[in-house]
């Protein structure tokens, strides 16, 4: 596929997500880790004009020179922003002004796209593509905490849009791996973060890792034995975030009669003991594995094995911090605070989950958040 193919495929999909949206939906932010779903569309769109228009695009200009302000996530280098908290407050742009900037923007990019570009135009675009199949995956989740924490519960779709992960029959084991020294980190052509790349050796000591994700129904076995209320399977910091945020289940579980529901995108329904849990946060993840006896994978372990068990359903909590690989440098210039300044305090995930966009997921690929944040597609990987 052309970039001027990919580039519509991947301007489409965002669209497409967004489809099932009441106007209301567009503009509700409930936290701080959730943006408003017209924000996305809004901010997606300002990367484009931003880094490839307006530096490479002859005599472009800008739809809304506010929009720079409205629309900048994090980037220092490109100036003021609307905080992120703030996000929400926003009616103005409406929902409409904002489908017509993405059309703007999207004719001056097929126009720039038509011409002979550089492999430094090339690059940033495919940078671009790359960044808005994030947000289109960030889409997902926020628009689920939207409607899944509204007391109706209503329904994004009734369309299987997404297929939940169900555990295989007869299988349940683990995968054993000898100990040795295994290489870590993308080689391969083709796009990468930043953070993939310094590819380097690591020793692991032998090690077994489970070749199927924890299901709702063992979770519930850990629930049921008390594991929110025993301190021994708990960091202490995981401990005070589940006394402090009374947490009991996992989120999106609720529990309207005598059996557990979950909401899912279609609605509030009973829980399915075999799907793989889901919106589990670091700390639950790991207060279960010592219940089990067992641990979380490295993110060394987990890419060196990942080839034996399949994965994608669910982002993997591993038990690594999120650190720069050997050699790690950041890019000049904004593009370079993409991923280096959030090395810190946060831990590493792995795979991807169902809601991760068709050809966006390679087993090098690092994902990470806050250990207490649960909001996206998060399950449990044992290791021993």
């Amino acid at each position: 596929m052309n970039l001027t193919e990919a580039y519509k495929r991947v301007r489409a999909y965002t669209e497409l997500i967004c489809q099932p949206l009441k106007t209301e939906d567009y503009v509700v932010q409930p936290v701080v880790d959730v943006s408003p779903p017209k924000w996305h569309l809004g901010h997606t769109t300002w990367f484009f004009e931003t880094f490839v228009l307006k530096p490479y695009a002859f005599a472009y200009q800008e739809f809304a020179p506010a929009y720079n302000f409205v629309f900048n996530s994090y980037y220092e280098t490109i100036g003021a922003r609307v905080i992120r908290t703030d996000r929400g407050n926003l009616s103005r742009p409406g929902v409409n002004e904002i489908y017509k900037y993405r059309a703007y923007v999207d004719e001056a990019m097929m126009r720039l796209l038509g011409t002979e570009i550089t492999e430094e135009i090339r690059d940033i675009v495919g940078l671009g593509l790359n960044h808005e199949q994030q947000h289109q995956e960030l889409l997902f989740t926020d628009i689920k905490y939207i409607l899944g924490h509204n007391p109706l519960f209503p329904a994004y779709s009734q369309d299987a849009i997404i297929k939940e992960y169900v555990k295989k029959e007869g299988k349940d084991g683990f995968i054993e791996m000898p100990e040795g020294i295994y290489k870590i980190g993308q080689t391969a052509e083709g796009f990468c973060f930043d953070n993939e790349l310094g590819a380097h050796r690591v020793f692991l000591e032998s090690y077994a890792i489970a070749d199927q994700l924890v299901t709702n129904g063992e979770y519930l076995e850990f629930m049921n034995d008390g594991g929110y209320n025993d301190h021994r399977r708990w960091h202490a910091e995981g401990l005070d975030w589940v006394k402090k945020n009374d947490i009991t289940a996992p989120m999106y579980w609720y529990k309207p009669d005598e059996a557990w529901h979950y909401y899912n995108l279609t609605g509030l329904v009973a829980i399915n003991p075999d799907a793989a849990v889901c919106h589990i946060s670091f700390y639950e993840a790991a207060a279960y594995a010592a219940w089990k006896g067992m641990r979380l994978a490295t993110e060394f372990e987990w890419e060196a094995a990942s080839k034996q068990f399949g994965w994608g359903q669910r982002w993997e909590w591993t038990n690594s911090a999120y650190l720069p690989y050997p050699g790690f440098k950041k890019a000049e210039g904004a593009v370079g605070e993409y991923n280096g300044k959030f090395m810190v305090n946060q831990m590493v995930l792995r795979g991807a989950s169902v809601v991760t966009p068709p050809g966006h997921s390679r087993y090098t690929y690092r994902n990470f958040f806050h250990p207490y944040l649960r909001w996206q597609f998060t399950g449990i990987r044992l290791a021993k």
